[in-house]
């Protein structure tokens, strides 16, 4: 609450200086990147800022980064490439946030080749970058705000979000599972819970400004409160509810029955679980917990239980299918979605026919699939039996057409029924078409009108599209 405080005092003083300024930031990676975005706006809004897509009229253009990928670097530095010029034309302000800042080597690079950028910060000082802000505006000097250790839960970070129908809600922050090819722990650091009190009540006032659907992030979500029960502190938490109830959640699986209650919210989904973690009490949550989306999203990562084991993942091919298998039998017409690397290093032609099968036998309703990326600072980075990346193409050539043929046969399946949708908004490039989404996160496409935005309707499938569904609405 200090430190709220305090940046409150910084906010203050920036809008005093302010002038119809202009901000813009530019979000690479995960959702809960996208999450911590929607507070660095919220800050900078707060702040007297405007938001501007144009980066040349921007006064504050910052770049809320990830290191998942070799990719999302590549982008940040093409991007400096461009905003130089903004710097030398007008001034502004270039500030660097997110995961991609707790790297060392990435930090020496930027000052190195990139002197005109002026506040760096990482996700642990998130919550400070309006001071660090008008510490560069006013003393003119360049900011580097890192923190190596584990930042703790910082709550009432101001937050804007764009997205008016549907809101993500962090619940934990950190990592503790050390998967060789992730650099997640080293950045985000250790396993920490919000308070289930915090969680309710920010569920609780979206929910009143009119929004449908809540994601709950995590980097482990059936994690949720584990580690602080590892610790022995005390983890039954009594949550005072709207009605003036109370509530005790002490575990991922109560907390979902608890934000099931909450009025107004329709749909709620979560990312990411881990299979490892996926205990029969979150499966009976599901369950029974009415807008708790049947689709679950249970990364894969690989189908070998040798490169599992390689990657520290913890499971078995043979543990993932029966795990998939008792969930199918507690939740009837329940869906998958699933995370695939291909090409980690030392996979065999059998240990890619492992993923296959798999991917066969689950038939996801979505795979994000991924070739793997060398990490810097990463176990997996150290490996000497690294693939070819020709081979990684060609496997992730053969995983996504499979990916798409199964894709294609489960869209058949639709044509014909009625499914509910959430309407989210017009179609970006048809003004007369409407967009939204299935309980199973299906892209539906449908003639409608602005009344219909913000409700969950019943839509004819009429036709399938490979990346999207066509529906009727009767009603209109």
């Amino acid at each position: 609450m200090k430190q709220i405080q305090m940046q409150d005092t910084y906010i203050k003083k920036i809008k005093e200086i302010n002038k119809n300024q202009k901000y813009a930031i530019l979000t690479m990676g995960c959702q809960l990147n996208e999450n911590d975005s929607e507070r660095i706006s919220g800050m900078l809004e707060k702040s007297g800022y405007t938001k501007t897509n144009d980066l040349s009229k921007a006064n504050v253009i910052v770049f809320n980064t990830c290191c998942v990928r070799e990719n999302a670097e590549d982008r940040l530095f093409g991007k400096l490439g461009e905003v130089k010029k903004y710097k030398e034309e007008n001034g502004c302000i270039i500030a660097i946030g997110g995961c991609m800042m707790q790297e060392k080597h990435m930090i020496q690079k930027i000052q190195e080749s990139y002197p005109f950028v002026d506040v760096i910060f990482g996700p642990h000082t998130l919550q400070k970058l309006p001071e660090d802000l008008y510490n560069s505006i006013i003393e003119n000097k360049k900011i580097e705000d890192i923190l190596d250790i584990d930042g703790e839960v910082v709550e009432g970070i101001p937050t804007a979000r764009e997205d008016k129908i549907k809101a993500s809600v962090t619940i934990m922050n950190g990592c503790n599972n050390f998967c060789t090819y992730c650099i997640v722990p080293y950045v985000r650091g250790r396993e920490r819970s919000r308070h289930p009190q915090d969680i309710y009540n920010e569920v609780v006032n979206l929910a009143k400004q009119g929004y449908k659907e809540i994601t709950l992030l995590g980097q482990n979500v059936n994690s949720y409160l584990v580690s602080e029960k590892a610790k022995g502190e005390n983890v039954d938490f009594i949550v005072k509810k709207e009605s003036g109830d109370e509530y005790k959640v002490n575990s991922f699986a109560t907390l979902l029955r608890l934000i099931n209650e909450v009025d107004g919210i329709e749909r709620i989904r979560f990312i990411s679980p881990h299979p490892k973690d996926f205990t029969d009490d979150v499966i009976d949550a599901i369950k029974d917990s009415k807008k708790v989306c049947k689709l679950i999203h249970l990364p894969l990562q690989s189908g070998s239980t040798e490169v599992l084991k390689t990657m520290n993942r913890k499971y078995t091919k043979e543990h993932y299918l029966d795990l998939v298998e008792k969930i199918k039998n507690k939740i009837p017409n329940v869906q998958f979605s699933t995370d695939i690397i291909v090409g980690f290093p030392g996979e065999t032609e059998k240990d890619f026919e492992d993923t296959l099968d798999v991917v066969s036998k689950v038939k996801f309703e979505q795979i994000y699939m991924f070739i793997y990326s060398r990490r810097v600072g990463t176990v997996a980075d150290k490996m000497e039996n690294q693939i070819d990346e020709r081979i990684k193409h060609q496997r992730f050539d053969k995983l996504k057409k499979l990916a798409e043929n199964i894709i294609a046969e489960k869209n058949i399946n639709y044509v014909g029924k009625t499914e509910l949708v959430l309407v989210e908004g017009k179609s970006k490039t048809n003004e007369k078409i409407y967009t939204g989404r299935t309980e199973t996160n299906k892209v539906v496409n449908f003639e409608g009108n602005e009344n219909m935005i913000g409700k969950i309707l019943p839509m004819k499938i009429v036709s399938e599209h490979m990346w999207y569904l066509k529906g009727k609405y009767d009603n209109i």
